[in-house]
């Protein structure tokens, strides 16, 4: 019996013949590693960008997203676990190819197609396969992804995307290894490799009551990111709500979603949001260097915007994003 092992993530899954790798999806079929859910997918909606989110990424955009089942990480606090958590072949799935995904992009007028709500790793050959096809009816793509995955499969699929959204669930590797089956090197190593081959980038950070809520941690996260992807890369916090295998959990306070804010501007990153706090003050982006709102939100809907070649109406300074 052949053994297969798996080099797209950090697990190296040796899969015996007829069996899944840990993500579910990933099958030996007589000696060959196949994708079980390739073509098919689980959910199709169109979104807002900024929902992925992307604050500074063509705002007011639209993304056809799409996702198949299977995750190679187990969070304790998945938001989509219905469909990341099952087998295949347990979920309700229907055709969509490459091909015909890109058609449908342009049929429906969105100028993106996201990969998204489970884990684009995990189904790697149909994102890197579709956002190819897309290339060819000029519609771009996009990530949105945990970054838990080897550099020279994530570097790949960075260079057929033009942005990604990587979400840190903590920068706690014990916190990983206890609540995710997964660590944090890897996940660097992403948001890293992502500002290496250009693709624009925004980072996420779950806000968990007790358990990713510690001053010294959401520091450490933002010093992280200030000396390795530089102060301009979005960081958008988001607040907790119970669900899946954390449904003992409250919702995160509002106080603490200000304090990481504090702790991000003070750690010099300049552009930080708070997300699932409808009308919070950091929904909308501001000028760096003026202070004048220069995209305005309400929600994931853009209201207006003061900007003029990417540069703020009111003082000329540059805002960084893809506009």
């Amino acid at each position: 019996m052949t053994v297969v092992e798996c080099s797209l993530c950090p697990k190296q899954c040796r899969i015996p013949e007829g069996r899944a790798g840990d993500c579910r999806i990933r099958v030996n079929v007589g000696g060959r590693l196949r994708a079980s859910t390739y073509g098919t997918v689980v959910a199709a909606h169109i979104d807002p960008i900024e929902k992925k989110p992307f604050f500074h990424f063509h705002p007011g955009a639209t993304a056809l997203s799409v996702a198949t089942a299977g995750c190679n990480l187990h969070c304790d606090a998945c938001q989509n676990w219905e469909i990341s958590q099952a087998n295949p072949e347990d979920v309700e799935s229907r055709p969509l190819p490459p091909d015909e995904l890109a058609r449908m992009a342009v049929k429906e007028g969105t100028p993106f197609v996201a990969f998204t709500y489970t884990e684009p790793i995990a189904y790697y050959e149909y994102a890197y396969d579709s956002a190819v096809a897309c290339t060819k009816q000029g519609i771009g793509s996009v990530l949105v992804s945990a970054g838990y995955a080897n550099d020279g499969p994530m570097r790949a699929l960075l260079r057929v995307v033009q942005a990604a959204t990587i979400d840190v669930k903590a920068f706690d590797d014990a916190f990983y290894r206890a609540r995710c089956g997964g660590s944090l090197k890897p996940v660097l190593n992403t948001l890293v490799a992502a500002r290496q081959e250009g693709v624009w980038l925004e980072v996420s950070n779950l806000i968990i009551p007790g358990m990713t809520d510690d001053p010294g941690k959401i520091a450490d996260l933002c010093r992280w990111m200030k000396a390795n992807l530089g102060e301009d890369v979005p960081l958008h916090f988001l607040r907790f709500v119970p669900h899946y295998r954390l449904q003992n959990l409250p919702p995160t306070p509002v106080q603490t979603m200000d304090m990481a804010l504090k702790i991000a501007q003070d750690a010099g990153i300049r552009y930080v949001y708070v997300g699932n706090v409808p009308g919070h003050a950091s929904g909308s982006t501001l000028c760096a260097s003026c202070g004048a709102v220069v995209i305005r939100r309400e929600g994931y809907r853009l209201m207006g915007m003061s900007l003029s070649g990417g540069r703020c109406a009111s003082c000329n300074a540059a805002i960084p994003g893809v506009f």
